[in-house]
């Protein structure tokens, strides 16, 4: 079978990120609400040294705190008048996160672990004893959503890859490799709130559609699937600099197994390349930054630059001292 490596791989890579989002007003604000998911997550093979929000100007207020789902997410108010808003999230995160050998996953049908998601989501428990928090994913990525809904155009397209008695690992590489084959990556295509069924009648997209369509691809048959959002890492070697590039990709449950991580952009399964930020049933639930600001006129001017560079250990001990 073409698509995903199955390859199991020990690799490990550290990195410093900075996100840099500058909004130009075309007049002055007079105060700015605003929350940003732009800290990554601890833990699943990643380890957070350093994480910092920095606004300006300076706001009145800020805090941080972990959602429900475990995100780190922060908010703020700017009280100045100000004209200008730049959010910068740095970090230094090493991963140690292994690309999953799918010959080691539980066989579980794809039929099986459909009915087991089923079960969950009658009774509230789960065969391996998973506790309230895993419980809650597992039906939360089960449901439908704004942007990964499971309609009929979303089903149409998903079936093909969903044989009868098929290894549910064998599917989602089909699915993520038919997603990576049969749409064209275009920048610009396509909006935030763009729909999978939309995606699928041009026929093109960016991470962020191909993601939703993974996602509702697998609600469609009765899986949990969930949104992911993070980084990529630029090819090229371990040590270096690249631009990186903010990328969004899908999660499944595997009875038995937890949840795989899968791109159906680049069609591979998720490893050290990868720093995730944060999950959910879709975009907006892991939205980098959102607000609200007060001005006499609408518009405003965004500007976001990533950077994720692949830094030494070396480099790294004298980043934190």
């Amino acid at each position: 079978m073409t698509g995903l490596s199955t390859k199991h791989e020990d690799r490990h890579a550290h990195y410093r990120v900075r996100h840099r989002s500058t909004y130009t007003y075309p007049e002055p604000v007079t105060s700015s609400y605003g929350r940003a998911m732009l800290l990554p997550r601890d833990g699943g093979g990643q380890r957070v040294h350093h994480a910092e929000l920095q606004v300006t100007p300076g706001p009145a207020e800020q805090e941080e705190h972990l959602d429900f789902r475990g995100n780190r997410s922060a908010y703020f108010h700017v009280a100045s008048e100000h004209s200008r808003l730049e959010v910068v999230a740095t970090s230094l995160v090493t991963v140690s996160r292994r690309r999953p050998a799918l010959s080691a996953l539980p066989s579980v049908g794809w039929e099986e672990a459909a009915a087991a998601v089923s079960a969950v989501r009658a009774t509230g428990r789960a065969e391996q004893g998973e506790g309230p928090s895993s419980i809650m994913a597992i039906v939360e990525g089960a449901l439908p959503s704004e942007l990964a809904a499971p309609d009929e155009v979303v089903l149409g397209f998903a079936l093909p890859s969903f044989h009868p008695g098929a290894r549910l690992t064998d599917v989602v590489r089909d699915l993520a490799h038919r997603i990576h084959t049969d749409l064209d990556h275009r920048p610009g295509s396509t909006t935030v709130r763009t729909t999978p069924a939309e995606v699928l009648v041009a026929r093109a997209g960016v991470c962020q559609d191909f993601a939703h369509l993974m996602v509702a691809s697998l609600r469609a048959l009765g899986l949990a699937a969930r949104y992911v959002s993070g980084y990529v890492a630029p090819p090229g070697p371990v040590a270096g600099h690249g631009t990186g590039a903010a990328h969004a990709w899908a999660a499944v449950w595997v009875p038995g197994g937890g949840w795989v991580h899968v791109d159906p952009t680049h069609d591979r399964l998720v490893d050290h390349r990868y720093v995730v930020l944060g999950w959910g049933r879709d975009f907006l639930d892991v939205s980098p930054l959102r607000g609200v600001v007060y001005s006499a006129r609408d518009g405003a001017h965004l500007e976001v630059a990533v950077d994720l560079e692949t830094i030494t250990p070396a480099e790294l001990s004298a980043e934190l001292g």
